[in-house]
């Protein structure tokens, strides 16, 4: 069982709430932080630090700030990072990716209330490659080409 599927099931699941520095978007998603969370390679993640728990849709909800709530994506991809259109922080993302059982929101836990990143598990996605089908691992992936 991979460890996004293993969220899903776990006793473990608890509400958490976050949202952006100014607090225009609020969120609520259900999420097992004892499970890992994970880091990207890819050259967003790398610029902004996002760690994130991936979750399906069901198990997000925005609470409110719709309204401020901005989205970027790369070209035609149906997978979009959303940001608060005050303070520019990113809060979540979502989209589709077939490797990782399609429909998905990815939650920054770094936005999460009350939530210390440094007493979660981390694991590490390839999106710089788009080789999601490795899966998650405990080592970082390069972020530069190898010599």
């Amino acid at each position: 069982m991979s460890e996004t599927q293993t969220q899903k099931t776990s006793s473990n699941l608890k509400t958490h709430a976050g949202g952006c520095r100014c607090g225009a978007v609020r969120f609520e998603a259900e999420l097992d932080l004892t499970a890992p969370v994970s880091r990207c390679n890819c050259t967003i993640c790398t610029k902004v630090g996002a760690t994130s728990a991936v979750v399906k849709p069901s198990a997000f909800r925005l609470v409110s700030g719709e309204e401020s709530v901005g989205r970027y994506s790369e070209g035609n991809s149906p997978n979009y990072r959303a940001f608060c259109k005050k303070c520019g922080i990113q809060v979540f993302g979502g989209g589709h990716v077939p490797e990782i059982g399609g429909d998905f929101r990815s939650v920054y836990v770094n936005c999460l209330d009350d939530v210390d990143l440094s007493e979660l598990t981390i694991r590490y996605w390839d999106g710089r490659n788009n080789n999601w089908a490795a899966g998650m691992r405990a080592q970082p992936w390069p972020v530069r080409a190898q010599a």
